[in-house]
């Protein structure tokens, strides 16, 4: 067949055995598979393996002396406070501490045994299932302790060796990492919890086993996960059982150990350093270790306090053993707690800062709710972000870091560009629990035409364990594949605080020794950044990558029923909102007519710094625990009174008091425009007079009026109320026609009921006090009105009262008001709902059908308007079920519309022709109190011709900024309210009149001085179309100088040029724009 042959074969020598020595089978793969994990199994097997050879020794009572002194009232006292305090007692383990929310300082005096001081590694075990803190003998923060069997080790130092007795301390905390709830997590904690301490041990711990472990975890990970058809999975489970195998033959000794790992290596190379990520391949998976601690949640704030030492002074001690890690953190607020509570662990995280190690990121004072917080607040979380982390640490963020917020709302994106940040991560929409978000990698787009440059980690949490598994999901669950394949995974402990362990960096030296000498798996890197993440992907943009773009708000399909849940706490936000306006705009008005009068800068400061802390993600939406609403009742009122103080003492200086009956009475309108409002008036020894106030800007004088409202009835319990607008019916509390008579039309839709209070059964899925499920809606139940009453019955105002029975423990009592006609200003229908609320996972809400059609309606978002379908034609759209909205929500058509204003209230639905406002929610978890007892709630119905426009804008605006009520001399000056005033487009809404942060008479010395004087105006677009206008100033009272365009950190940008105490300003759609008038 070809070829030349031979008559001789020569048999070729081999080592190819020619008898079979013996049967060998196949291996039954899930058998072996399943047998890896007996090997580091805590089970019926753990002293036949690998756990049984973790530890070469271990001691306790003889030479571990413990003390402790339980503090009392539940009181967290300092190192130095305690100390002065304790009287000691001796105690031992078994010993149970309590209650729960208590403070126990345990002191410790150790001496090492002979047999145990030569060991490798020697290390301090303490486990009573709660927190701790380790401070040396002169009181400095040396370690956080977890508890629960996680993070219970400290590294003895070298000198602890020497057999001497040493003491340190221990201060418990009697609490879990999740708070101190029986059972399920979220529920209410239980107050009388008692913690015994199991461990107080001296521990030398065998490192080559503990090493092996790690190997053998990730070499298994990549026997289960990896493709089961494929030869890495395979031999994954070979090189496991070869561990098993070589253990087991030599009786579990060191040798075995060591060997194991030498077997390992075939897998996974050598891992034992940093070196590790030196191999010179690329990345594309860049691992940033992370901790998030829920400024409050399941424990209060105080208790925060202690986990940010705990969790901070961990990552530096990772630092200074695993020269990779990098670790990153935002909130401003835990910084300065660090920087007041602890000053020495403080200076030792400023020095990892300095090296580049600890990463400060995310610009705001703490990782607040964005749905909420008006557009001030939102600027201001920016400022007072911004400008300590650049004081404290010499830069600003350039990333805006928010994991773990409900919903983000759509104008954020600008306003991150205005604070510098062109980067912006999270990841909380990978909980939709309706459509799965499409995008990993993209760019953000804002109202106004302002994009950021977003990114999701792909791993789908921002508390990752390093796993293998999380590796892998970083590449297989990535969205933005078309565009770029890289991304971040952001790893360790979190919510509860703690950041990354040693375990999470071990295993992830262990992937990437998986990538790199065995393949398949996404090579990660630990030792960058989140800026060196993003510049990577800035730079690809450059070169011509385009990312995908995503328009407006990034919708949380999630936690809906946060708009609603803690009513009181909502209220106190929106109220102390209003008071801060007010504030700032009267102060700066103080300072520019005395100059004697001191701007209350620190005071300011303060109560911003508590308003912006209320705001955190877990308590302005109300999902925390009880013990933190009465906190921020504390921080509330504290507001309230020092802004009442402050506000009296700046009209004191511009001349003006409030309730000081005998003097000329005035309102004060702090609004920039023109407007009429009914008021109440203080007579010395008379009853209040009810009033018309008009007035521009400023001052607001009584007016005389032709327009009047009647009230008549026209059968029992029915009424009709008119002025020359509207004629309203009201049948025992419910609307049943609203006539306008200008327009000659119908408001509520035929036989329907308008202000129908309902209520529906609300059983989320699972978190309480967060969701609210689409399914609420079947259940809807209508609430009868019975006693009704004339409430008011003036020539400038009239009301009905009706009382509604919800259940024998809850009722409610509305009022409907409607006041005489304003020329110039439409008519709204105000209600005022006082509420008894003790239901028990129920929903109220109020109900109002129109008679419009449109497949969108309007909503108040900060700084603009967002619309949303008032249809369920996909999932997209029905999931939005129920959305935010601020002060009004608006559904109109051609030539007509209805705007629904409320004075508190942020949950919202418009489902075809019905919109429908959220009042009250019940839920039991995590506060089984919440929103029990009284409520007052006002809002109010305002028709309109014609389309959505400023009248509701300024009516809603109105609405929540109701007239002051002055008393002044005859001859006090008004001029100097309009010291400086808006003109132009009624779309542009002046929105805060403040002083300069650092202006040389107002600055607190954590920046640099600016010379002089300045006024700082904060001007927006509420309509969406470029506005033209015109920032005006009274020049008797200011010398401006010059007019800077500024960003909302108060950078000047280009100068405007100005003439006449007037700078012509123009912006575009929902642009927020800020200017400094330089005095």
């Amino acid at each position: 067949m070809g070829g030349e042959t031979s008559s001789k074969l020569v048999a070729a020598e081999s080592d190819y055995p020619k008898l079979v020595s013996r049967p060998v089978g196949k291996q039954i793969r899930s058998i072996y598979k399943g047998r890896i994990n007996q090997f580091t199994d805590g089970g019926q097997y753990r002293e036949n393996g690998l756990m049984g050879r973790m530890y070469e020794g271990r001691v306790s009572d003889d030479h571990v002396k413990l003390q402790y002194y339980s503090v009392p009232n539940l009181a967290r006292p300092s190192f130095k406070e305690a100390m002065k305090a304790a009287e000691w007692k001796d105690t031992r383990k078994g010993t149970a501490f309590g209650p729960s929310w208590s403070t126990h300082w345990f002191k410790i005096k150790i001496a090492v045994p002979k047999e145990l001081q030569k060991k490798e590694h020697l290390e301090f075990h303490w486990d009573a299932q709660n927190e701790g803190l380790i401070y040396t003998e002169k009181g400095e923060v040396v370690h956080g302790l977890t508890g629960g069997g996680e993070r219970i080790e400290w590294i003895l130092p070298e000198i602890y060796r020497d057999g001497k007795e040493h003491l340190f301390y221990i201060e418990m905390a009697c609490n879990r990492m999740f708070g101190n709830a029986d059972g399920d997590t979220i529920q209410p904690p239980n107050p009388n919890h008692y913690f015994p301490l199991n461990t107080a041990d001296i521990v030398a711990v065998n490192l080559e086993a503990r090493q092996l472990y790690i190997d053998y975890w990730i070499i298994g990970d990549a026997a289960r996960e990896f493709p089961q058809d494929g030869w890495e999975s395979h031999k994954a489970t070979q090189i496991c059982n070869r561990i098993m195998d070589t253990f087991i033959a030599s009786g579990g000794s060191q040798e075995s150990i060591k060997k194991g790992r030498e077997i390992a290596r075939e897998y996974i190379g050598d891992v034992n350093s940093h070196k590790v990520y030196d191999s010179g391949k690329e990345p594309i998976i860049y691992g940033i270790g992370h901790c998030h601690i829920d400024t409050c949640w399941l424990w209060p704030w105080d208790e925060t306090k202690r986990k940010v030492a705990r969790s901070w002074s961990n990552q530096c001690d990772l630092m200074d053993r695993y020269p990779e890690h990098k670790f990153t953190c935002s909130q401003a607020q835990q910084y300065k707690w660090l920087e007041t509570l602890y000053p020495s662990l403080f200076d030792r995280v400023k020095q990892k800062v300095k090296e580049g190690r600890f990463n400060p990121i995310g610009g705001s004072w703490v990782e607040h709710d964005t749905n909420m917080p008006s557009g001030e607040s939102l600027v201001r979380q920016f400022l007072y972000g911004q400008r300590f982390f650049e004081s404290h640490f010499g830069e600003r963020c350039k990333t805006f870091w928010l994991p773990d917020t409900f919903g983000y709302s759509t104008q954020l994106p600008q306003l991150c560009r205005l604070a510098g940040m062109e980067r912006f991560f999270t990841q909380k929409l990978s909980w939709n629990n309706i459509n799965n978000f499409p995008h990993t990698t993209f760019n953000w787009v804002s109202l106004d035409g302002s994009q950021v440059l977003c990114h999701m980690t792909p791993a789908e949490t921002y508390t990752a364990s390093a796993h293998f598994g999380d590796v892998k999901r970083s590449v297989t669950q990535h969205k933005s594949m078309d565009e770029d394949n890289t991304s971040l995974l952001v790893f360790g402990k979190g919510d509860g605080g703690g950041g990354p362990t040693w375990e999470h960096l071990e295993k992830l030296r262990r992937c990437r020794g998986v990538s790199d000498n065995t393949g398949l798996l996404p090579r990660v890197e630990v030792g960058h950044t989140v800026e060196d993440f993003f510049d990577q992907l800035q730079e690809k943009a450059a070169n011509g990558t385009d990312f995908v773009t995503w328009y407006g708000e990034l919708y949380f399909e999630l936690h809906r029923g946060t708009y609603t849940t803690q009513a009181n706490n909502k209220w106190n936000n929106r109220k102390t909102e209003i008071l801060m306006h007010d504030l700032e705009m009267l102060s700066t008005l103080a300072t520019i007519k005395d100059s004697s009068y001191k701007y209350p800068k620190k005071e300011i400061d303060d109560m911003w710094e508590g308003i912006l802390l209320c705001q955190f993600h877990d308590c302005l939406p109300g999902s925390s625990i009880e013990m933190c609403y009465d906190d921020s009742d504390k921080i509330y009122a504290g507001v309230f009174k020092s802004g009442e103080k402050l506000i009296k003492k700046a009209l004191d200086a511009l001349g003006f008091d409030e309730h000081a009956p005998g003097s000329p009475a005035y309102g004060l309108n702090l609004l920039p425009w023109e407007r009429e409002e009914v008021v109440k008036v203080a007579r010395k020894g008379k009853s209040e007079k009810t009033t018309v106030m008009r007035g521009d800007q400023g001052i607001a004088q009584e007016q005389e009026t032709e327009s009047r409202v009647s009230l008549h009835e026209t059968s029992s319990g029915v009424y009709v109320i008119s002025n020359d607008d509207l004629r309203v019916r009201i049948d025992r509390g419910i609307i049943t026609s609203i006539y306008d008579k200008n327009e000659e039309r119908e408001v509520i839709r035929e036989g329907e009921k308008a202000h129908q209070f309902v209520i529906f059964d609300d059983k989320p899925l699972y978190w309480q006090a967060w969701d609210v499920e689409v399914f609420h809606l079947q259940s809807r139940e209508e609430l009868s009105g019975g006693k009704t009453t004339i409430g008011e019955d003036g020539p400038h105002r009239v009301s009905i009262k009706t009382e509604f029975q919800i259940s024998e423990q809850s009722w409610l009592k509305t009022e409907i008001g409607l006041s005489s006609s304003i020329k110039g200003q439409p008519t709204t229908i105000e209600m005022k709902t006082e509420v008894e609320w003790h239901e028990d996972k129920k929903f109220l809400k109020v109900e109002f059908p129109v008679d419009i059609v449109n497949t969108e309606a309007s909503y108040e978002t900060q700084y603009g308007i967002i619309r949303r379908p008032t249809h369920y034609n996909t999932t997209w759209d029905m999931a939005k079920f129920e959305v935010c909205c601020h002060k009004w929500a608006d559904l109109s058509e051609n030539g007509y519309g209805v705007s629904i204003l409320n004075d508190s209230k942020y949950g919202f639905a418009t489902c075809g022709n019905m919109m429908r406002l959220s009042l009250l929610r019940a839920p039991k978890a995590p506060d089984a109190h919440a929103d029990m007892g009284h409520h007052t709630i006002k809002y109010a119905i305002l028709p309109h011709a014609g389309p959505l426009d400023s009248r509701t804008v300024r009516a809603a605006y109105n609405f929540n900024h109701p007239m002051r009520v002055l008393t002044a001399d005859e001859n006090t000056s008004s001029a100097i309210f309009k010291a400086v005033t808006l003109t132009g487009s009624k779309s542009l809404i002046l929105d805060a009149i403040k002083r300069g942060e650092d202006d040389e008479d107002v600055s607190r010395g954590e920046l640099p001085k600016r010379k002089g004087r300045s006024v700082i105006v904060r001007v927006y677009d509420s309509l969406g179309g470029m506005s033209r206008g015109a920032i005006k100033w009274n020049e008797d009272l200011l010398d401006v100088k010059k007019v800077y365009a500024t960003n909302i950190l108060e950078d000047d940008g280009e100068e405007v040029k100005f003439k006449g105490g007037e700078a012509a300003i123009k912006l575009r759609p929902f642009e927020v724009a800020t200017f400094r008038l330089q005095l």
